[in-house]
Order: structure tokens, then sequence, then C-alpha cells
């Protein structure tokens, strides 16, 4: 017979023990990211990537599920029709609060900068870690502020108001500042 107190008692102590918070902060401090733990040969999964069982939803389903993620069209954002660029700013408003991301098709950027950009992030990731340090949230701060705020005036001004492109502005904004200082 199993002494299930027993096997309480020592899950217990081994909760206990482990500081999830000051594993995170640890983890977050080396600003190596996951990349970094495998250039640095772990050879197992560290415990803050790990999510109980009991912690999982019970209908969590892995392939045939029917979830799409939203997609959005931006080809109506620059038509004259106010209703249409208002329905497009709902759909992204409202996949940002219940998804919290989607997929945008006919944004009219070029497949060959999507490209670019994807080859930049890789050589960025690439480098040294401690080159990366130099642009983690902390150390950008300041620049981010002043980027963000230069390219939200200019693009609200450009497009009558709507704000919508922003967010892709300062994404594409923050790669090439990135890019540049890394000497790329």
């Amino acid at each position: 017979m199993v002494d299930t107190n027993k096997d309480e008692d020592v899950q217990a102590q081994i909760k206990a023990e482990y500081d999830r918070g000051a594993e995170l902060k640890a983890f977050d401090d080396t600003k190596a990211g996951v990349k970094g733990l495998v250039n640095s040969g772990v050879t197992e999964i560290p415990r803050i990537f790990h999510h109980p069982s009991d912690n999982l939803e019970e209908n969590f389903v892995l392939g045939d599920s029917q979830l799409s993620i939203p997609v959005i069209d931006l080809g109506g954002l620059t038509t004259e029709k106010l209703a249409k660029r208002k329905e497009i700013v709902e759909r992204v408003r409202e996949a940002s609060e219940n998804w919290g991301f989607f997929q945008i098709v006919n944004h009219g950027i070029p497949e060959s900068v999507l490209e670019e950009m994807k080859d930049g992030v890789r050589r960025f990731y690439e480098q040294a870690t401690e080159v990366k340090k130099e642009y983690t949230p902390e150390n950008l701060r300041s620049r981010w502020f002043i980027t963000a705020t230069l390219i939200c005036i200019a693009e609200f001004q450009r497009i009558g108001g709507t704000r919508l492109c922003v967010i892709w502005l300062l994404i594409l904004q923050t790669l090439k500042i990135c890019l540049y200082h890394a000497g790329m």
C-alpha cells in the first residue's frame, strides 16, 4: 500500500524549495534568451519552462483543432470609404483583445522586404550575447520613446488620423535601429 500522505509531503517540499520567480529573474538577467541556453549546451529543459499538468486546460487539443488565426485584409485601408476603414480598425481591435495576434494580408509590403527582415532578425539572434544585451528593453527605453513618438506623430498626420499602421511601423523602425547599431 502506498502512503499518499508521504507522496504529497514530498511534492509540497519540492514546490516549497523551488522559487520560480527567482529562476525567471536569473534567466532574464542573463539576457541570453532560449538561444543562449541552447548555445550553452543545456541537456535538460529548465524548470521555468515546465507547466504542471494540473495547470493545463482539460480540453487542450493539438492537431485537428478548428482554431484559425484571425486574418485582417488591409486592402481597404486606403479607401475613401470611412465605413470600410472603421471595419478594419474594429477587426484589429477585436483580434488584439481576443487573440493577442493576427495575420495581415494585402499590407503592401513587398515579399523581398519581409524576407530581408527575417534574415536581419536571424543575423541579430546569431550574434554574441554581449552584443544582444545592448538591445534589451532596459537599454533601448530612451531611444524607443523618441522613435515611437516621432513615428506616431508622422503616421497620424500622413494617413489622416488612422493609427492602425503605427505598431507595424514601430516594429520595423526598431528592427532597423537594432540592425543599424549592430552594423548590419
